[in-house]
């Protein structure tokens, strides 16, 4: 029986190469499927008796082809749903997931056993799926154990890149913008919501107890992350602050803010975030004394953020 699955893996493997590809020289589809040449020739024997069209092809190399006909089973798409596969796999070969090359092959699949109607249909639409410069691929296992946690509303503990102690969260959301992937989540630690990109976190298992989801705000993960990254504008709560630092300075650190020059080392900031102090900690990163001018929110939430802190440093470290 171990040899009977060893076997069907093996057939179903080299029917994935040969539909990836026209042409497979005997000796090179020995190598990725790491068995003889002998074995190949038995395999592609089981695989024509299956009724799959595979021709060999002469010359000095020697090798496969598998024909396209009516042998092979159509999937059952209608029009719509052909075009609309299409284009999602030739967008997922630059998704920044890991999946590139498996996406690139299936399509390659799913056209080679099409119609000849959907397969013209198909080869119509032209689609150019460009990789943004600035994306971060994740790992596949990473995007699984995120979008699995985001499922069975389990807690979550990750590693991020930059921070020194794992971040503790309630995932909601796993989403891309601008090449990149992210992940929404209720910071348990910071009693607020974040946003984590995909390529900095390394889950840490096992995951917590299930949680009641909460609300997002703006209602869902499309506005949330839309306006998480189009301006200070679109947050619910926004403030303003005059920092002594030059306008060129800030603004080599500020994402969505609007940064205004005031004199030679003093600038106007006007910036945004989901609470107030969440926007109060963000203009900590800035490192600079800085002047609240309001709303009056906004100098309450520096006032309880100071208060935290003061007590942390006050505080003596435990014993171990």
């Amino acid at each position: 029986m171990e040899f009977m699955r060893k076997t069907s893996a093996r057939l179903l493997a080299m029917l994935s190469l040969l539909q990836a590809r026209r042409d497979w020289p005997g000796s090179l589809l020995a190598e990725r499927l790491e068995v003889s040449d002998r074995t190949v020739r038995r395999d592609v024997d089981r695989l024509r008796e299956l009724g799959y069209p595979i021709s060999t092809t002469k010359g000095p190399d020697g090798g496969y082809r598998l024909e396209a006909g009516s042998d092979l089973p159509p999937l059952l798409f209608d029009d719509e749903q052909a075009v609309a596969l299409a284009i999602a796999l030739r967008i997922a070969t630059t998704a920044g997931a890991g999946i590139e090359e498996n996406a690139a092959r299936a399509l390659t699949t799913v056209r080679q056993v099409m119609p000849s109607r959907l397969r013209h249909r198909i080869d119509s639409v032209q689609v150019t799926a460009v990789e943004h410069s600035s994306a971060q691929r994740v790992a596949s296992d990473v995007l699984m154990a995120l979008s699995s946690a985001v499922h069975a509303r389990e807690e979550l503990r990750f590693g991020y890149a930059g921070s020194p102690d794992p971040r503790r969260t309630q995932p909601h959301h796993l989403i891309t913008w601008g090449g990149r992937w992210y992940l929404i989540a209720w910071d348990l630690d910071r009693d607020d919501w974040r946003t984590f990109r995909a390529d900095r976190i390394t889950p840490r298992a096992p995951t917590g107890p299930r949680f009641t989801r909460r609300e997002l705000p703006g209602g869902d993960a499309a506005t949330f992350i839309r306006n998480r990254f189009q301006g200070a504008e679109n947050w619910p709560c926004r403030g303003e602050v005059i920092l002594d630092l030059p306008a060129a300075t800030v603004s080599r650190y500020t994402y969505d803010g609007v940064v205004e020059e005031l004199s030679e080392g003093r600038c106007r900031l006007v910036s945004g975030s989901w609470s107030w102090r969440a926007l109060a900690a963000e203009l900590g990163k800035y490192d600079a004394d800085m002047e609240v001018i309001g709303p009056p929110e906004l100098r309450s939430a520096c006032a309880q953020l100071s208060e935290r802190y003061a007590r942390a440093a006050a505080d003596e470290p435990k014993s171990a």
